[in-house]
């Protein structure tokens, strides 16, 4: 694989623990590891409550692990935030656009932030919005468009800071079936077009095999139980075994006792 040994995320025996009134500690992470290499393309899959968003926060530097180290092109995202700014971009579960900002405002608040002309914040986010398909809606507010269209934004917004890595959580499972599957495939498009380093957090295995080139399953509390790039299906069969699979792993993690 193409520049294989570059590791842009490195994840080192991270802990997280929340804290709840009366010092009860909730466990979130426990011994996580994982390596992220240049240009790969990783769909992180798990059960809902295992900790797969604050893995995501603590990738964006939103807040840091309890113990442990994570690295993001050789930086701490949390205490160098500043510094990743404009080398990570994020699509969330919500599109979270700004409802006093039309889609290209929004498109463009990422370039604002980093402080790019006007002219060129103008120029980028025209370019992101059409290749999303939302040439003609540039000036339309939020709640002028579907869900499937803001969400459309959001994702422009993220690919216009022209970021090495791009975070996307549950960017996906809001949407109906029909239009989560076509914008699944733009993706795609858009990832393998910029060749952006990307991982794909999802709860969805069948979405974790049509976007991944590699599976990492967490547990619960977040740790790795597979990492394993995806071989090439020949059939329905096989995917549908594969997926089995990786249910019967999460499975075997719950009735372990790990599960908290």
């Amino acid at each position: 694989m193409e520049n294989a040994l570059e590791k842009v995320i490195e994840v080192r025996n991270v802990k997280k623990v929340f804290y709840l009134p009366g010092k009860q500690e909730i466990v979130i992470a426990l011994n996580l590891n994982l390596t992220i290499y240049r240009g790969e393309l990783v769909a992180i899959v798990g059960k809902t409550g295992c900790g797969k968003s604050t893995f995501f926060n603590m990738l964006l530097g939103l807040e840091p692990p309890t113990e442990g180290q994570i690295l993001v092109e050789g930086m701490d995202p949390y205490r160098e935030f500043a510094s990743l700014r404009a080398k990570i971009g994020a699509i969330f579960q919500t599109d979270r656009l700004l409802p006093w900002r039309s889609a290209l405002g929004n498109a463009m608040l990422g370039l604002e932030i980093i402080e790019k002309s006007k002219k060129v914040q103008r120029e980028i986010a025209l370019e992101w919005l059409r290749k999303l398909g939302l040439a003609g809606f540039e000036n339309a507010y939020p709640y002028q468009l579907s869900g499937g269209m803001r969400q459309r934004v959001g994702i422009a917004r993220a690919f216009a800071v022209n970021p090495h890595i791009l975070l996307a959580d549950e960017a996906f499972g809001h949407l109906d079936q029909v239009t989560a599957t076509q914008l699944r495939e733009i993706f795609l498009d858009l990832v393998k077009e910029t060749k952006t380093t990307c991982l794909v957090v999802t709860h969805n295995i069948t979405e974790a095999l049509e976007i991944g080139r590699r599976i990492v399953v967490l547990g619960k509390p977040a740790q790795v139980l597979l990492d394993e790039r995806i071989p090439q299906f020949s059939s329905p069969r096989e995917r549908e075994m594969y997926e089995k699979r990786i249910i019967s792993i999460i499975g075997e993690n719950q009735d372990s006792g790990l599960c908290r």
